[in-house]
């Protein structure tokens, strides 16, 4: 005679088997941490091998309105912008090295050193034209949790490193379902907030056979003054090789 079936043997097998899972399976998804997080934010808004763009920049302020039209060269933190249009300022140059910045125009013998801080049209600063290191210039004070834009985020309270930066603090909330940059509000060190920024991500691109999304519009809007509005398009987004000479201040005046 056979011996009487056992109904509880299969829930026990299933458990058994559950078991093994979690405790013999890698973890594939750790969570990460704060920095982490950061760093990938970082990633779509800038890459470390090399890439180039071109930046369209539209502003209204107090009713006037600009537009640049800039070609920029990026590796890393590094970056070397041209102004292509208009034409009162086309071969002009922006160099960025490790957060220092230095400007030149043609008849210009020598680069003049500015600052990221400075501002270069509407509510964009010169350091708005380089890749962000959020991760690396910023010490996160704290961390919380909102939705915005109809997104759940991670919200980081950033405060600089170093005064090289462009921003002293920062707000910034990254989502947490993409790892991208939603919005960021923008504060002076005394804790004024003078302007923020929403970004948008359609430029689709593949880096490493990975498709991603990556940064195709930052919109600057001003705490301080009612109507002035910043638009930066971010268009012909590739990956390339950027060498070394590129960054080099002693040819950027020839």
């Amino acid at each position: 005679m056979n011996p009487p079936f056992n109904k509880k043997c299969p829930v026990i097998l299933v458990v058994s088997l559950l078991l093994n899972a979690v405790l013999f399976t890698p973890r594939l998804h750790a969570a990460m941490s704060p920095r982490e997080i950061l760093r990938k934010a970082d990633e779509a808004r800038g890459n470390e091998e090399g890439i180039e763009w071109e930046i369209d920049i539209r502003s209204v302020e107090r009713g006037r309105k600009q537009r640049r039209l800039l070609k920029v060269k990026a590796r890393s933190y590094n970056a070397l912008a041209e102004f292509l249009s208009p034409a009162n300022v086309k071969g002009e140059k922006l160099l960025m090295i490790d957060r220092n910045m230095w400007f030149v125009k043609p008849g210009l013998s020598k680069a003049v050193p500015i600052s990221p801080r400075q501002k270069l049209l509407g509510g964009a600063a010169n350091g708005d034209i380089a890749s962000t290191n959020y991760a690396g210039d910023y010490k996160i004070i704290e961390v919380s949790e909102a939705v915005c834009g109809g997104e759940t985020c991670h919200v980081f309270d950033l405060a600089a490193i170093k005064r090289s930066v462009t921003y002293d603090r920062i707000k910034y909330w990254v989502s947490k379902k993409r790892y991208v940059g939603v919005k960021a509000e923008f504060y002076t060190v005394s804790g004024k907030l003078f302007k923020t920024a929403t970004f948008e991500y359609k430029n689709d691109i593949v880096h490493n056979r990975k498709p991603r999304e990556f940064i195709s519009k930052m919109i600057i809007t001003s705490a301080t003054s009612r109507g002035d509005v910043t638009t930066m398009n971010y268009r012909g987004v590739k990956f390339k090789k950027i060498p070394n000479s590129t960054f080099n201040l002693n040819l950027l005046s020839r």
